[in-house]
């Protein structure tokens, strides 16, 4: 197994930091320099071709309150691409940090850049402790403190996750809505509280006999069914007088159903004036893919593109990616034969699929994933590291797919150390694992890391073999805000230096 060992810490507070700069344009040219966006509204000038080093204003960038947005707006004569999307002279469109900007109607013949907000100065925080009886802590259903806790809303009480799993089955088998066990208000939303989960593990920490016994824990584990936030409804009828004109609430909760509640709408609305048995005659025709969702039944949020699914547990096709957890509707709409939704949205299976292993879903071929550059993510975003992981794999006469697939065949072979997997479940994600396309950029970074570490000098440019390693190596911060230094340096290695565990 390829292994490594070692140590890092962080930069010195004495590191150069350019606090007025709060975002920048990096070409990913290494011959020109970063354009630094030093206020809040900025127009760009700068050069446009390579082969020119005349400077265009072609564009003026204005920041937005949320964190690490902007807005684009094109001041150049011709129109401009941004993420390979075309934007008209005088047009705009939002822009994070990763979007790649070419100033020109064309790839061919014009710089890109890249947009990067610069990470936020180190802020020194006072420790504070907090003195918890465990008491405070504990399931009002097993009367033990959480396990993988979830919280339930409005009324933010907290269970274990399998406890809570296991009422709410109960409830929705038996009642019109499920309530909390322990206040008895009706619950719209359940999830997990991964800040509670953590002083949770600190409280068996510090007093280890209030510890269960691993096949207690193991058969409360097989009974949750709670990996994300799940959305709740009602079988309480509405009242007649509603009929015509919904409340506030209601509207929201209408532009809220998936695809398989759509037509349940018109049943609620007809419930209070049909008979039971002629609306379970037509309930028959509001089924898509075999199934209808149940009235009160839990449903998932797409974290993608926020419409919803049910949360059907019993069923093969995933619902959460493997890498971080989050609800993607990719898969489940794919295999319910929905492409798209005609009032509520409905994401591509392109947008989640297996790590690199090639499938059929409803009759419909989804290829093996292609990686045709280098993700933004790889090497820490260290693009001098990338541009020399892209001339050291176009020395050896490959491309990226190539190098890609190659390590994908070891990784699923287990035979890569996966203890820095930047990923959840890394020991069971193999290359049939459903993944969303962020965390699929992470895994092939991770994997063009070990590309690296394991080349041989032979392979690399002469102005990158004779560099000396960093002290503190891929965890470096300095590499993220001084470009001499991450230019002068390898941060591809392992840490020798500091306390940070590799």
């Amino acid at each position: 197994m390829t292994t490594e060992s070692g140590q890092s810490s962080r930069s010195k507070p004495s590191d150069d930091y350019d606090d007025e700069a709060w975002a920048k344009l990096v070409p990913l040219d290494t011959r020109f320099s970063d354009i630094k966006i030093r206020c809040g509204d900025m127009v760009i000038c700068s050069e446009i071709k390579p082969s020119s080093s005349e400077r265009h204003e072609w564009c003026r960038i204005t920041k937005n309150l949320g964190q690490g947005s902007a807005t684009l707006h094109n001041k150049s004569s011709d129109a401009i691409l941004v993420d390979e999307a075309l934007i008209p002279k005088d047009g705009a469109v939002d822009i994070i940090s990763g979007s790649e900007i070419v100033p020109g109607p064309g790839g061919q013949g014009y710089l890109q850049y890249r947009f990067t907000v610069m990470p936020a100065p180190d802020s020194r925080s006072q420790l504070l402790k907090i003195s918890i009886d465990p008491d405070h802590a504990k399931c009002s259903i097993c009367l033990n403190v959480w396990h993988d806790v979830v919280t339930a809303a409005p009324c933010l009480h907290n269970f274990c996750n399998g406890c809570f799993s296991e009422w709410m089955r109960r409830s929705e088998a038996r009642h019109q809505h499920v309530l909390c066990p322990q206040c008895r208000t009706t619950v719209q939303f359940v999830g997990r509280n991964h800040f509670l989960q953590n002083i949770q593990e600190d409280i068996l920490k510090a007093d280890t006999g209030l510890r269960r016994p691993a096949e207690d824990l193991a058969v409360l584990d097989s009974s949750s069914s709670i990996q994300s936030n799940l959305i709740i409804g009602s079988k309480r009828k509405r009242r007649f007088s509603t009929l015509v004109s919904p409340t506030v609430e209601e509207r929201d909760s209408l532009r809220l159903q998936c695809p398989q509640c759509e037509k349940n709408l018109i049943f609620n609305y007809l419930l209070t004036i049909l008979l039971d048995k002629l609306i379970q005659k037509y309930a028959q025709i509001a089924t898509i893919g075999g199934y209808r969702c149940e009235r009160h039944g839990a449903h998932l949020q797409c974290h993608l593109c926020r419409g919803m699914m049910p949360n059907r547990t019993n069923i093969q096709v995933p619902l959460h990616c493997m890498g971080c957890d989050r609800p993607f509707c990719g898969a489940y709409w794919s295999s319910q034969n929905v492409t798209h939704g005609e009032s509520t949205p409905v994401c591509n299976p392109e947008t989640f699929r297996p790590v690199g292993i090639a499938t059929i879903i409803v009759c419909t071929v989804i290829s093996e994933r292609t990686a045709t550059r280098i993700p933004f993510l790889t090497h820490e975003m260290n693009r001098h590291e990338q541009d020399i992981t892209q001339r050291c794999i176009a020395k050896m006469g490959r491309t990226v797919q190539d190098v890609v697939a190659e390590w994908f065949s070891l990784f699923n072979d287990r035979q890569i150390d996966r203890s820095r997997m930047p990923l959840n479940h890394a020991e069971t994600i193999t290359t049939s694992t459903h993944v969303c396309n962020e965390c699929y950029d992470k895994l092939v970074g991770f994997l063009l890391y070990w590309f690296r570490v394991t080349l041989i000098v032979d392979y690399f440019p002469a102005d990158a073999a004779a560099r000396e390693n960093c002290w503190y190596g891929y965890a470096c911060r300095t590499q993220h805000h001084n470009e001499e230094h991450a230019r002068k340096r390898n941060h591809v290695c392992r840490p020798t230096r500091g306390n940070h565990p590799s």
